[in-house]
């Protein structure tokens, strides 16, 4: 596991595209804020998601349709030399439409390879209050009524105390009982920005801390074991009105090496809808 805290103060920061670029990539450096807890040399997997979120919103028109169901597909290790982002239009139409999402880093010897893949279907909003039906109560206190923490320091024996470790210490976090597993729930942001110089909307906000669902949904020892997703499929009700993301998940792990975690999602104003992730349990003693 990575051993140190990060000072920087974003994410990514732009750079210029290099002569002779492909004009649908933007190119960004990642910092040292990204580092995952498994390993210094590597981007935690939430970061590259909020990247790819940040591209997706700027591909699209402002055209009243809402993020709906966004599938995020681990393609490849995520490093730390230059990164590059470009998203399109892959479905259009009026009322439905599909926009995706690449990230590609920069290897040893120039070239870029495929990394990560978002794929998000978007629909036209309209008026269906009188139809509401939402499955869960709004968790009992918000984020300004708890303890806020930064990382995940030892408290108790309820949760995995990842610590304050790259990615991990550069997010704020505040504890209450859970509801789906074993684990409490916790409301969590970024405490960065998502690319230098850049305000980032809520949606991507909350992208980037997703990721972490299957981190805090376990008692599991990752001195024992390390359970690594490999995607991240996100089924929206609303759209997030704040930077704050309530997690309530809980790690089903199965006897033939992998598992899956699966988390309630909550905003500030309530239920906003639920993520899975497909996990790959490996015994590292």
């Amino acid at each position: 596991m990575a051993d140190r805290e990060s000072t920087a103060t974003s994410y990514y920061v732009p750079l210029a595209a290099p002569a002779g670029a492909d004009a649908e990539f933007e190119y960004f450096q990642p910092t040292e804020a990204t580092i995952s807890v498994w390993s210094a040399d590597l981007q935690h997997g939430g970061p590259p998601a909020g990247l790819m979120m940040r591209a997706m919103v700027r591909a699209v028109a402002d055209d009243g349709q809402h993020f709906t169901r966004v599938t995020t597909e681990i393609l490849g290790a995520m490093g730390l030399g230059v990164n590059r982002v470009r998203a399109w239009v892959s479905r259009p139409g009026r009322r439905i439409s599909q926009v995706t999402a690449e990230l590609e880093c920069q290897m040893p010897d120039g070239e870029f390879r495929l990394a990560g893949r978002t794929v998000a279907w978007r629909i036209l909003a309209a008026d269906s209050a009188d139809a509401q039906s939402i499955p869960r109560e709004p968790l009992p206190a918000g984020p300004d009524d708890l303890r806020q923490v930064v990382g995940f320091p030892a408290e108790g024996d309820e949760a995995v105390a990842w610590g304050r470790v790259g990615f991990i210490g550069t997010t704020v976090i505040a504890r209450q009982e859970g509801r789906t597993g074993s684990t409490p729930s916790i409301w969590i942001r970024p405490d960065r920005e998502l690319v230098e110089g850049e305000t980032p909307s809520h949606l991507e906000s909350i992208f980037t801390v997703l990721d972490v669902a299957n981190g805090v949904g376990t008692r599991l020892d990752p001195t024992k074991w390390s359970w690594m997703n490999m995607d991240t499929t996100v089924h929206l009700v609303g759209q997030p009105t704040s930077p704050w993301l309530g997690l309530d998940s809980d790690l089903a792990v199965g006897r033939d090496g992998y598992g899956a975690t699966f988390a309630d999602l909550y905003d500030v104003a309530g239920f906003l809808g639920r993520s899975a992730q497909t996990d790959m349990i490996v015994d590292v003693r």
